[in-house]
């Protein structure tokens, strides 16, 4: 079998894990969330053998185009992080990975309802956005042996960073009291925004044409709803907009209740926020901005340029700087820091997929 039928295996098996923690959660069946945690586990070991056998075929791939490199140049140079579509697979198996170490650490299974969609959306975006999924050679500026600890860093980072979102997000939801709290509406409006996002990108991947899916999101984003150039569907994806919205706000505190039924504790859930964030802050620090400055001086002869892509990983970095900064100096708990920690992985995302995909500058790279 190849790597793709691995990948292939593992996406359904996230797919369906999704659906049964959501079952777990409604029912608070131990049998169903025995089956959650087994699926996903499944998944974990499917994709990880996908990564070793897509390892392999890029290391071969180096070879055979730099037949003078040698063994742990081409294992380095080799490995799956050289594009968009191998990140974003990369990523899923950290925030997977960091999932269940948190899961068995914790014995409590409901999270998984939060994080696991993350996976699902992610394997969702590849699908609908027409990255694409062949192994390519590396541009000049990524032929370093930094690619793969620059890269492994960050990503491991990026996915302690996802686990500390779901918590903070199911935080929100079980210290919120009245539906008018400031933090619950925010908490509505952003969840609302990120299932919008990816229904007008299936609506968008829908109505093109296979050429023009290969660059969706640069050139055909939210097209055919709110940017659309007829103005009835502009108005009618608002009015939509707006009602998802609103049944999120009026509805997502009954999640309260099935998290209190649940044994999952805000205590908990602000102490799995606070360590995913002092995990994955260190990690992104070295590997993201300490190591990517190493490797930007040895390619591009600066440490610093002011690229997009460097100016939102240093503002992603401030976030969850002033994250631990206001938990330990300035004595911040609760809905405070559980904000920091969606507003900073909305940053993480933007970082990541936005500049890659919409803006331009030296880390364009990253767009296919």
């Amino acid at each position: 079998m190849t790597s793709s039928s691995f990948f292939d295996i593992s996406a359904g098996a996230y797919i369906a894990a999704v659906i049964t923690y959501v079952i777990f959660l409604v029912t608070r069946n131990r049998t169903i969330g025995i089956v959650a945690t087994t699926v996903t586990c499944f998944g974990f070991v499917s994709q990880s053998i996908a990564l070793v056998i897509r390892w392999v075929n890029s290391y071969y791939f180096w070879m055979e185009a730099h037949t003078t490199s040698g063994l742990v140049e081409g294992i380095l140079r080799g490995a799956p992080l050289r594009n968009l579509y191998e990140s974003l697979v990369f990523f899923i198996w950290c925030t997977i990975l960091i999932h269940l170490i948190t899961e068995f650490k914790y014995k409590n299974r409901s999270l998984g309802a939060f994080v696991t969609p993350i996976a699902a959306l992610a394997l969702l975006f590849i699908d609908v956005s027409g990255v694409s999924k062949e192994i390519e050679p590396l541009i000049p500026a990524l032929q370093s042996n930094w690619l793969l600890f620059h890269v492994f860093l960050s990503f491991i980072g990026y996915a302690a960073f996802a686990v500390s979102f779901g918590a903070a997000s199911a935080y929100l939801v079980m210290v919120t009291e009245k539906k008018t709290e400031k933090t619950y509406i925010f908490w509505s409006v952003i969840s609302g925004i990120f299932l919008l996002v990816l229904v007008g990108m299936c609506i968008d991947f829908l109505s093109l044409t296979t050429l023009e899916r290969g660059e969706m999101i640069r050139n055909h984003f939210l097209k055919s709803t709110i940017r659309s150039s007829s103005p009835a569907s502009v108005i009618a994806s608002w009015i939509v907009s707006i009602v998802v919205i609103f049944l999120i706000w009026r509805f997502g505190l009954g999640l309260k209740k099935v998290f209190s039924s649940l044994n999952m504790s805000p205590a908990m859930l602000d102490d799995i926020a606070y360590k995913s964030i002092a995990i994955g802050f260190p990690l992104f620090t070295i590997g993201g901005l300490i190591m990517g400055a190493i490797w930007a001086n040895s390619a591009w002869g600066k440490y610093w340029t002011w690229d997009p892509k460097e100016t939102w990983s240093l503002i992603t970095w401030f976030v969850y700087a002033l994250y631990l900064h206001a938990r330990f100096v300035g004595g911040w708990r609760g809905k405070r820091v559980a904000i920091l920690s969606v507003v900073g992985f909305i940053a993480v995302i933007f970082t990541y997929l936005g500049v890659n995909l919409v803006l331009s500058g030296l880390h364009a790279y990253g767009s296919g």
